[in-house]
């Protein structure tokens, strides 16, 4: 009876063993990307080459249907009571937020995104898409205090942030040298494609 009993486990332990290998390298997969900030390097055709921030070198299939927006430079001042915005923050020292960007969204586009959500732009920081409902101009900044469908939050906007907002944009600004953010996806080849990019106008670096 020991002895069958041996005889059953191992293949059991075996079998468990391979299991929890593959669970583990399933986890420690790395995470496919939805987006690159960049440098466009070349375009060829339906193809454009982009070095990443971080030094990477990336392909991406431009769709045919590519949505294609500015990002031009505005000032701290334009962001008003009412301004739907998109806010990149850390933690400050104090314990609140502090935006290290900010994006005025167009009319057209309120409502893009709307709430609080961990972001990749920097080590803990947020992104938030929400409603200013609140703008208190200090001697080094503005706090804005601002609302979004599931909650609110008060963000510290320093005088040297970034203010951009987004502007009509067109394939042709597709070309080497501009700076961009592309979203993209993977495709069943293992390819990428992006079907929308943010570019900087005018050589901007698009902070967000």
């Amino acid at each position: 009876m020991t002895i069958q009993r041996t005889t059953l486990i191992r293949p059991l332990v075996a079998v468990a063993m391979v299991t929890v290998s593959t669970l583990a390298a399933v986890a420690q997969k790395a995470p496919v990307p939805t987006r690159v900030r960049g440098t466009i390097e070349s375009v060829s055709g339906d193809t454009m080459q982009v070095k990443s921030r971080s030094g990477e070198d990336v392909k991406l299939r431009i769709a045919p249907d590519v949505s294609v927006s500015g990002i031009t430079k505005i000032s701290l001042a334009d962001i008003k009571v009412g301004s739907f915005v998109g806010a990149t923050t850390v933690p400050g020292p104090d314990g609140g937020q502090n935006a290290v960007e900010v994006h005025v969204f167009p009319e057209s586009m309120r409502g893009t995104g709307e709430g609080s959500r961990p972001y990749d732009l920097k080590p803990n920081s947020s992104m938030t898409n929400a409603t200013v409902s609140e703008s208190v101009v200090g001697n080094d900044g503005h706090t804005l205090l601002v609302k979004y469908k599931d909650g609110e939050k008060k963000v510290f906007v320093p005088d040297n942030t970034p203010v951009v907002t987004f502007v009509p944009g067109d394939k042709g600004e597709l070309k080497p040298g501009a700076k961009v953010i592309a979203f993209m996806k993977q495709l069943p080849d293992g390819s990428f494609e992006t079907n929308r990019v943010s570019v900087g106008l005018n050589g901007l670096t698009p902070p967000m």
